[in-house]
């Protein structure tokens, strides 16, 4: 997992249960509704996807009948995932010690000024964190998240395919989950690059199935 530069301790692990979390965050709360946090560097385009990613994981929220409060968690992590997307390499690299890509820089930072700010959702935190590279440790709403940031329909590459996997989510998410990061990994090999470590343990969690 990314390292990340917080100034306050590390809080421990909330449960799984929504009934079990302490009161959501204002910044978490305000993102539900789609507002982002000040500290946001987001250009028009990329708040457009942001809206997009954000109306494609409430719709699977919807489909599986989650909770209110629960949608809203969803639809938060849409709209902070990116917030800092936009933002210069060498801003971010103040909240990440971790080396890595610039590309990757801005979900561990967006994860760690959110920590900063006192969101201890660990779940969110971490499907904002590794939404680009996946992460074998995702809840259930990490793997949407990284299904819809690849899958949002404003992307113009793979119509056909990103279309079929749509249609399928949320009801057979983990296996639509299973070809997005073949496709993902498919096309770092295609470019000569390589597979983050984070991506191929992603994997093969996936390979070996719930409950593993």
């Amino acid at each position: 997992m990314f390292s990340v530069v917080t100034s306050r301790p590390a809080h421990p692990a909330v449960s799984a249960r929504v009934d079990d979390r302490m009161t959501v965050h204002p910044v978490v709360r305000a993102a539900a509704s789609g507002r982002l946090p000040e500290w946001a560097v987001a250009g028009p385009g990329r708040r457009r996807h942001i809206e997009r990613v954000a109306e494609l994981l409430d719709s699977w929220a919807q489909q599986e009948e989650l909770a209110e409060d629960e949608r809203a968690r969803w639809r938060a992590a849409a709209y902070l995932h990116d917030a800092l997307r936009d933002a210069p390499p060498r801003e971010l690299r103040e909240w990440v010690t971790e080396p890595m890509p610039d590309a990757l820089l801005h979900g561990p930072a967006a994860a760690a000024r959110l920590r900063d700010e006192g969101v201890d959702d660990e779940e969110l935190l971490d499907a904002i964190a590794h939404h680009t590279v996946g992460s074998p440790t995702f809840s259930r709403l990490g793997r949407a998240l990284y299904a819809a940031d690849f899958l949002e329909p404003g992307r113009t590459f793979l119509p056909e395919l990103r279309a079929e996997l749509r249609a399928r989510a949320p009801e057979d998410l983990d296996a639509v989950v299973k070809d997005v990061v073949r496709e993902r990994i498919r096309d770092l090999r295609r470019r000569g690059k390589k597979v983050n470590p984070l991506t191929a343990a992603f994997r093969e969690t996936l390979a070996r199935g719930p409950g593993e």
